[in-house]
């Protein structure tokens, strides 16, 4: 550092320590349940025909049979892709997760060979997988969809509704078990969870890996602060203690306080990492929680 002389003016301001500021969370109140109930038309649709195809099947794969799906979105003329993962040591009906991936999905242009590593266990353990292309995702990508824009509000409004349409697709199956449904978040997905687990109660547990509230203010009809009271199912989150990007104390425990779900059901597992927990102890976590609200996959 080199001095450059007398600040002048700015010397005291200089001095004083730089300020992160963050979403106080032992202040903040989610809006009431009135309030609320405008904020979900916000994600209402009209459940038309989804006009499923099968793109492709894949069956290289020593674990896991891949098929490529498309259906209708939930607005405009679009086409929802995604993927379903069936194993192939289990007979169906198959308990199903379905997955909501870290931020990474933005930056990429296709979804033809998705990184498994993060995945593959769930499917190794017996169950199915869907993993679906969401908006703003892969090809699915969005110029312009920062943080606090609208444009940005309403790209992740129809990421939600891309989940709530994946549920219908689903529902179209006759290989997946409806009463075992699952969530699997990681990051940037499992800080998105309360959004759709506050409005569908198909999924039965949840699984969210290095999530926790925003730091920053959000528009309250997407602000997961308004959504995690209304979520009851049970709820592991898995954290690193010394995360940077959603910090233990600001983000991960008030999610985990906010949660509508009983105490007995919801649980935080943590570990002495920063943002993302040890392979080893996301999956023996992940699968015992499956496992005990889902049962094991057999």
């Amino acid at each position: 550092m080199k001095n450059l002389g007398d600040p002048g003016a700015n010397a005291e301001a200089l001095r004083q320590p730089i300020e992160h500021l963050t979403r106080d969370y032992n202040k903040e109140r989610p809006v009431s349940d009135q309030v609320f109930e405008i904020y979900k038309r916000f994600y209402a649709y009209d459940k038309s025909d989804l006009k499923p195809s099968l793109e492709l099947t894949d069956d290289s794969s020593d674990n896991w049979t891949k098929q490529k799906v498309t259906f209708n979105a939930a607005y405009g003329n679009e086409r929802v892709i995604a993927y379903m993962f069936l194993p192939k040591r289990v007979p169906p009906p198959y308990q199903t997760v379905i997955y909501f991936p870290h931020s990474g999905a933005h930056d990429l242009r296709s979804s033809e060979n998705l990184d498994m590593r993060r995945i593959d266990f769930i499917v190794k353990s017996g169950r199915a997988l869907l993993y679906p292309v969401y908006k703003g995702t892969y090809e699915r990508h969005v110029e312009s969809d920062e943080g606090g824009s609208t444009i940005w509000r309403d790209v992740t409004i129809e990421q939600a509704k891309d989940f709530f349409r994946s549920l219908d697709y689903l529902d179209t199956r006759a290989d997946v078990d409806q009463g075992k449904l699952g969530f699997y978040g990681f990051s940037w997905g499992a800080s998105f969870g309360p959004r759709v687990l506050a409005q569908d109660k198909r999924v039965k547990v949840a699984v969210l890996v290095g999530g926790g509230l925003p730091s920053e203010p959000e528009p309250p009809e997407v602000d997961p602060v308004n959504f995690a009271p209304r979520v009851t199912i049970p709820v592991l989150m898995i954290n690193g203690r010394y995360d940077f990007d959603t910090p233990l104390n600001t983000c991960q425990l008030p999610l985990l306080r906010l949660l509508g779900t009983p105490a007995k059901d919801k649980r935080n597992a943590l570990f002495d990492t920063g943002h993302v927990p040890p392979r080893n102890g996301i999956i023996k976590e992940t699968l015992d929680w499956l496992d005990l609200y889902l049962s094991p996959a057999k």
